[in-house]
């Protein structure tokens, strides 16, 4: 049993109590172990993240997403929201010592429209609604679409066009809900924006091409959206590589001069956002102290609760009530004023026990 000593984020009531059985208890306990804890959040969120990418953006063996997930568990991430891997993790479900993954399994794109080896390739998009119900069936109540990507075909003009026809998209979208899951999808452009809100999508990943009118659609539907900012700061490493389509290389460095204006519009307009970092393939585990300061020069009012408190409401998990799991962080100053500790915890708690 644990007596934490100190200020418990975001409400400030002080000291928390964690039973034998690794619980938040609604009661002092006594006898229990007193442990200085100056500053007390609910366990870190990475709302977008993939475990099961290695580096380089190949499928990772169940070995390397053990280790992607113990380099979370050490940033204080302790929930992941996983936007697609050509990995099963379901072995590591129910582990007491990892982070809890709510799995999207796996991308859906089509033929040569997104990484090779990582999703479900549909030859023909009218498949996509039974392929959405297949995916829903396969993950923890979220599937992920592969909205835009370069279109090489269309020579030195290619650029990010849309996958899907919007019916598709509706049909789809309707069969996740049906089944109880929600839909997210990645899109880096503006023109596939537009079906994909108007269908009903319930996230938007990345976003860097929302405009005022996608913005404002997507404050009155509720669509949220998880912007992936430390990930946008690869546009411009994309742009270099993709000198064979200059359209296609000055779009993405066009997203990524405006992105943290768009979050900040986003905001403003009430949509919900949250963080996530992209983290597998390019982008590496545990840097979500990252995103939550890239949230914060982005004019996000509450960065931090965009990785804690928010994001575990949003995703249906609870914060530090009594009766909740101990899954907590630790800091030696209020991450909120002083947001750097967040890249050093002082104690990271998992179901109660101490990393």
């Amino acid at each position: 049993m644990l007596h934490l000593r100190g200020t418990v984020l975001p409400d400030g009531g002080t000291d928390l109590y964690v039973d034998d059985a690794g619980r938040v208890s609604a009661e002092p306990l006594a006898g229990a172990e007193v442990v200085d804890a100056p500053f007390i959040l609910p366990g870190l969120v990475d709302a977008h993240c993939h475990v099961g990418i290695a580096a380089g953006g190949t499928p990772a063996d169940l070995a390397e997403c053990e280790e992607q997930a113990v380099t979370e568990r050490g940033a204080g991430a302790l929930l992941l929201r996983d936007c697609g891997s050509p990995t099963d993790t379901t072995p590591l479900r129910g582990r007491v010592d990892l982070p809890e993954i709510i799995r999207a399994a796996r991308h859906l794109a089509r033929p040569k429209r997104y990484i090779p080896g990582l999703s479900i390739d549909l030859d023909d998009p009218a498949l996509l609604p039974d392929a959405v119900a297949e995916q829903a069936a396969a993950g923890d109540g979220w599937v992920k679409l592969v909205g835009d990507w370069i279109d090489r075909g269309m020579g030195a003009d290619a650029d990010l066009t849309p996958l899907w026809p919007d019916e598709v998209l509706k049909a789809a979208i309707d069969a996740a809900h049906a089944a109880g899951a929600r839909v997210t999808a990645h899109v880096f452009g503006t023109e596939a924006l537009h079906g994909l809100i108007g269908a009903g999508i319930d996230c938007i990943e990345h976003g860097t091409g929302l405009t005022d009118e996608l913005i404002a659609e997507m404050a009155a539907r509720g669509t949220a959206l998880v912007p992936t900012l430390i990930n946008v700061d690869t546009f411009p490493g994309i742009a270099d590589k993709a000198g064979k389509y200059p359209a296609y290389a000055e779009h993405m460095r066009e997203l990524h001069r405006t992105a943290r204006d768009t979050v900040g519009r986003a905001i403003d307009a009430g949509v919900a956002v949250f963080a996530g970092t992209d983290a597998g393939g390019g982008i590496r585990h545990g840097w979500i102290a990252d995103e939550v300061e890239a949230l914060r020069q982005a004019g996000h009012p509450d960065p931090v609760g965009a990785a804690s408190w928010t994001a575990r409401s949003w995703l249906g998990r609870p914060g530090l009530e009594p009766g909740a799991p101990a899954d907590l962080v630790v800091y030696r100053e209020d991450p909120r004023r002083t947001p750097a500790v967040l890249r050093d915890p002082a104690l990271v708690l998992l179901r109660g026990r101490r990393y």
